[in-house]
């Protein structure tokens, strides 16, 4: 095994299990009525508010945490950890296959998300592949303030964690294009996934984008087993 293998960076949610699952729908349902709850406002104004840090931030909890005094553990807990997720998400053996193809003695596989460890490690093991990584970055809620994609830092954190030093060794597929576009600039080879059905957006975030994972086998044969 290489002892500088590059990293394949792999993003979570909308990206390990399809879009259509509609857990983001749950979450953004969780996230309006937390912004109801605890900061007094109609249904209409938190959905405003949820969108606004969305597009400012990333992440509606930095918003939360940059102008209101919440506990983003216990945000956490009544958004992410409340979604019913095992009724949604089942296992994947297609997903799990292909990531059984990736020759890991030439590349790393890494987990990097904008969720909390909790959520992260609850997808990857219903999905049946929480076995299949060395590790994960995510969003750190107990930090403050909150760093998270498409922020420069959450990068330079996920090459420390994941141990490597040299950009053009990242690879890298969101479903985010702010997070490829990103990724990008900084030297990863990033891969932008818009799931099948879905409206391919009016500029390119990034050089390459695929409608399925199962695309990465051409995108990147170098890391794929022969045999």
């Amino acid at each position: 095994m290489a002892a500088n293998r590059p990293v394949f960076f792999f993003d979570i949610d909308n990206c390990l299990y399809p879009k259509s699952k509609k857990v983001h729908d749950h979450m953004s349902r969780l996230i309006d009525e937390y912004f109801m709850k605890h900061l007094d406002l109609t249904q209409e104004d938190a959905y405003k508010l949820h969108q606004e840090y969305y597009k400012n931030y990333g992440l509606a909890i930095e918003g939360l945490t940059r102008y209101h005094k919440i506990d983003p553990l216990e945000y956490n807990r009544q958004v992410d950890d409340a979604i019913p997720l095992e009724d949604i998400l089942s296992e994947d053996p297609a997903l799990r296959k292909l990531l059984q193809d990736i020759d890991t003695t030439k590349v790393k596989l890494w987990l990097f998300t904008n969720a909390y460890v909790t959520h992260g490690q609850r997808v990857v093991r219903i999905l049946g592949i929480d076995d299949l990584f060395e590790g994960m970055t995510f969003c750190d809620y107990g930090q403050n303030p909150i760093v998270c994609k498409p922020r420069e830092e959450m990068y330079a954190k996920g090459m420390k964690e994941a141990g490597v030093t040299d950009f053009k060794d990242c690879y890298f597929v969101d479903d985010s294009g702010l997070n490829c576009t990103e990724a990008e600039r900084l030297g990863w080879s990033a891969v932008h996934l818009v799931e099948a059905g879905d409206p391919l957006p009016a500029v390119k975030p990034c050089k390459t984008q695929i409608r399925s994972l199962e695309e990465l086998r051409t995108v990147f044969p170098q890391f794929f087993k022969t045999s």
